[in-house]
């Protein structure tokens, strides 16, 4: 029996080569709707199982490790060493995507009319820098219930910071909560590894809906694009991502690669930073031997707040549509978009396509039309699967780094609380 990593393997294989021999198939073909609906109801499911235990995951992970971190005196040093990380990797993340969008100037030749069907129906959501600003925070602190029931996964962080917090300084009165949720991380991680048996299943349907479903027609017209945007993504994913783990930790990019591919490939595969989760802890847990506090902490964190490759695609689409519609950023114009594009992959949730309403943030911070955000509807789900493998690797290497550096300063005896 193959191992799960070579199951996943061959499954994504496969699932790209049918998707292909379906797109091909005579439009109406009874063969190619059946295999269509089957695999529908498969992804579906895997889908579904993962957001099932998205939510109850992210929580007791995030109360247990901020218990962990703060009874050994780390939750300062983890809670620096994951900012000042993420906040390092998606400044990278957007100067390489900005450098070679002037280098190669993707969009400039072609016309909007080529667009003009997809824009006639888009209604653009009119959000401007203080109204983003408006929505993020007051999607911070939101009833508990609500935001369970909602899978706001911002509020749920918030809420499980509070308490994990107040589990440490309620100290032995809250003792028995802080063992029950222990227990129930130790159960949901036993419910994610069930859940990963149907992983090679649920790729292969998901990979196979992408490659049928596409419109090669866009594709095509807008390849320049999409090349640009998946060569930046891939040397951040792998050279500029690996780089700041070998320099922080001496780890060998192989050797992580090994480790997190199965998280990797479901990110490809779904499109879903946040459906990833459950996977991402198992391989860094596991694979990586991240200690389970800090992959607790950082995981749901980065999952919500470090998106490198959403990022990276939003300032590379923002001067691609300026030079669509014919308008030359100044240098001011394109820092502006790269502190926007930073707050807005902060505040984007980690579904597929959910870069398509921050970016409308992005392009109206220096006066693009909103509406030519259609232009990128049709080819978003597959860039979208690239940015996601390199969200969830920035949030696996993160969690290598920060448990690296805060253990490095724990054994330095000025650094102990």
């Amino acid at each position: 029996m193959p191992s799960l990593n070579r199951q996943i393997l061959i499954a994504a294989c496969l699932g790209l080569a049918l998707g292909w021999l379906l797109s091909i198939l005579p439009e109406g073909s009874e063969t190619a709707s059946a295999v269509l609906y089957a695999s529908t109801l498969v992804s579906s499911a895997f889908l579904g199982l993962l957001r099932m235990i998205l939510i109850p995951l992210i929580f007791t992970s995030i109360v247990v490790g901020v218990a962990n971190l703060q009874a050994h005196h780390q939750v300062h040093r983890v809670w620096v060493i994951t900012l000042c990380y993420f906040v390092i990797t998606v400044s990278l993340a957007m100067l390489v995507a900005l450098l070679a969008a002037n280098w190669f100037e993707p969009g400039a030749g072609l016309s909007l009319q080529l667009f003009a069907e997809a824009m006639a129906d888009f209604e653009a959501r009119q959000l401007t820098l203080p109204e983003f600003f408006q929505h993020f925070f007051a999607n911070l602190f939101q009833n508990p219930f609500t935001a369970f029931s909602t899978n706001n996964i911002l509020s749920v962080v918030v809420f499980a910071l509070f308490i994990g917090i107040a589990l440490v300084a309620g100290g032995e009165r809250f003792s028995a909560i802080g063992e029950l949720m222990r227990q129930m991380l130790d159960m949901l991680l036993l419910i994610t590894g069930w859940i990963m048996r149907l992983a090679p299943l649920g790729i292969l349907a998901l990979l196979l809906r992408l490659v049928a479903e596409q419109d090669a027609a866009l594709l095509l017209t807008v390849l320049g694009f999409i090349v640009l945007v998946f060569a930046t993504t891939l040397f951040h994913g792998v050279v500029v991502l690996p780089g700041v783990l070998y320099l922080a930790t001496r780890r060998s990019p192989l050797w992580f690669w090994r480790g997190a591919r199965e998280a990797l490939i479901t990110a490809f595969a779904t499109s879903s930073s946040a459906a990833t989760l459950p996977i991402s802890m198992r391989c860094a847990q596991h694979n990586l031997g991240v200690r389970q506090g800090v992959a607790g902490f950082v995981l749901p964190l980065g999952a919500t707040m470090n998106m490198d490759g959403t990022a990276l695609y939003e300032a590379a689409a923002a001067l691609f549509v300026a030079n669509l519609v014919g308008i030359e950023l100044s240098f001011g114009q394109q820092m502006v978009v790269f502190f926007t594009a930073m707050i807005a992959s902060t505040g984007a949730p980690g579904i597929p396509s959910s870069g398509m309403v921050t970016m409308v943030m992005v392009l109206q911070a220096v006066g693009l039309p909103a509406e030519a955000i259609a232009i990128l509807l049709p080819i978003d789900r597959v860039l979208d699967t690239i940015r996601t493998a390199v969200n969830v690797e920035g949030d696996l290497i993160g969690s290598v780094v920060v448990d690296h550096l805060a253990a490095e300063q724990a054994e330095n005896p000025r650094d102990r609380v």
